[in-house]
């Protein structure tokens, strides 16, 4: 509780005015706002990051996983660090991550080639 708040509740005043109160509240409200909006938009943009990297590990594990591996493992770090609330999501995206690349590994020392195909 600041004094502004303290000085309202006991109807005194410092001697600055009662404008002085409002712009200080006003001032501390509008950091209120942006914190929070800033907040929850940074868990939006790590959510949506677990999901991406969780929807590319599992796509890459069928085609382009030579892209699509690095591009999960980079974005499930990215919302790791943000503190995602899918962190679930975002380590399953990890391990997809992971896996593309050793599938992508197996394939290469298997055919020695980097693409593939269902058809054989």
């Amino acid at each position: 509780m600041t004094l502004t708040t303290l000085g309202r509740r006991s109807g005194t005043t410092d001697g600055a005015g009662p404008d002085a109160h409002t712009e200080a509240h006003t001032e501390a409200s509008a950091a209120d706002r942006s914190g929070r909006s800033t907040r929850g938009r940074s868990t939006r943009e790590a959510d949506a990051l677990a999901v991406a990297s969780f929807v590319l590990g599992l796509v890459g594990l069928l085609v382009m996983n030579v892209l699509l591996g690095p591009a999960a493992i980079v974005m499930a770090v990215i919302a790791l660090a943000r503190s995602t609330a899918r962190r679930g999501r975002a380590l399953l995206g990890l391990a997809l991550g992971v896996a593309d690349l050793v599938v992508l590994a197996l394939l290469v020392t298997g055919d020695g080639a980097v693409g593939w195909s269902f058809g054989g």
